[in-house]
């Protein structure tokens, strides 16, 4: 399978991370976190802004150019951040495959955000109000959708890689050297 850029995108608490992570493990991805680079940025006292989000645009070209699927993992709220994505996978030569996580069920989505446990120590933890107040614009072309309310890890993870597989035989050119 071609590399392919899998730009996972949706609110805090809908599975990105969880689902991120069991398909690098799959694929062999590169996981590119936004809260990771954006933590990296605060623990060096510097205010994160746009940073995180340029930082991962360039790594995501870097190893797709080596061959490598890259799966990145953030809110991705902004149509100039979901924009920038497919710049990165297009200068790599690669297809992108853009994917919004949601959890329909709001008792399930509010307990995943109330119950999350930080990663490391002071990482700020998004409370339900952040994330119901959390302005998310538009798409402008429509993403594959992948529903995580009541549904496993699994059967998410399979939902996925058929969107990416798709991606990977829909005329995507191979990328890297």
């Amino acid at each position: 399978m071609a590399p392919v850029l899998v730009s996972l995108s949706g609110l805090p608490g809908t599975g990105k991370t969880t689902l991120a992570q069991a398909l690098c493990r799959r694929l062999r991805a590169v996981h590119l976190r936004i809260d990771s680079i954006e933590h990296a940025l605060r623990a060096e006292g510097m205010d994160p802004g746009p940073a995180g989000y340029l930082a991962a645009y360039a790594v995501a070209e870097d190893n797709l150019r080596l061959g490598l699927t890259v799966v990145t993992d953030c809110v991705n709220s902004l149509v100039i951040t979901r924009q920038a994505l497919r710049d990165a996978a297009a200068r790599a030569g690669c297809g992108i495959a853009e994917v919004e996580l949601v959890c329909s069920d709001a008792a399930e989505h509010r307990r995943r955000v109330e119950d999350r446990v930080a990663d490391w120590p002071g990482q700020r933890m998004p409370r339900w109000c952040d994330v119901t107040g959390r302005a998310v614009e538009a798409w402008d072309r429509a993403p594959a959708r992948i529903e995580t309310a009541g549904r496993t890890v699994e059967a998410c993870l399979v939902q996925a890689l058929a969107v990416i597989g798709a991606t990977a035989v829909g005329g995507v050119p191979d990328c890297g050297p």
